[in-house]
């Protein structure tokens, strides 16, 4: 007696990243001390370097914790030392020593470092509307153009990728990085389209040669924020 021949059954495709491709988590540091008139923060080649606030070395632990199972083969961080302390208690975990890559440090504000952009933000100086509206942080008196920023990253990210094939990494940057990074590999018309990542989400982007993947943007759940 014949038996009927199994159907075959085709499932719905599930991503897995191209031979030889990078997958990079960006972490944003944990939330930096508070800007004050009083106490400018210390300086790196003319960046402001504030540390952790205790919130920020909160969110250092949680990061910790989320990204300690995720085969990560690399840790990076910049020049700027809120990133080494976001990194540090994964850095523990997994045994590592984070490399520096200084070309994923934040955009230079230039006349609006050292807490200067926060309180001109929060006192709606007029050039911060005129930022929004052209896109473009070089509208600030003496920052950094676009093309150089631009530039920098993802001439940085390509370089760790190419370090990395075939391997997961953690890049430890900042707000305006991640921002940078994901309205280049999403192709956005709006340069700030990505601006906001909260302090200790996870960005999860994947590189092939030219090609940028984004997979995930702004990951919070680790950190237990509530929807608003």
């Amino acid at each position: 007696m014949s038996t009927p021949e199994q159907e075959v059954e085709y499932r719905q495709h599930r991503f897995s990243p191209p031979p030889g491709a990078t997958e990079i988590f960006l972490v944003r540091h944990g939330e930096s001390a508070p800007a004050k008139a009083s106490t400018p923060f210390d300086t790196v080649d003319g960046q402001a370097d504030p540390d952790l606030a205790p919130e920020g070395r909160d969110h250092a632990e949680r990061v910790g914790r989320r990204l300690g199972d995720e085969r990560i083969s690399a840790l990076y961080v910049t020049t700027l030392r809120r990133t080494s302390q976001t990194a540090a208690p994964l850095a523990a975990k997994l045994g590592m020593t984070p490399e520096v890559e200084a070309d994923l440090r934040e955009i230079n504000l230039g006349e609006w470092e050292n807490g200067l952009f926060r309180r001109y933000t929060y006192e709606g100086h007029p050039i911060i509307e005129k930022l929004w509206q052209e896109q473009r942080w070089d509208v600030i008196p003496g920052a950094e153009t676009m093309e150089s920023f631009n530039g920098r990253i993802t001439s940085a990210l390509g370089r760790l990728a190419a370090a990395n094939p075939d391997r997961r990494i953690a890049v430890f940057t900042h707000g305006g990085v991640i921002g940078e990074v994901f309205a280049h590999a999403s192709g956005a018309k709006n340069r700030f389209a990505f601006l906001g990542a909260d302090n200790g989400s996870i960005s999860h982007l994947v590189i092939s040669g030219d090609d940028w993947q984004v997979r995930r943007f702004n990951d919070t759940s680790h950190l237990q924020a509530p929807f608003g």
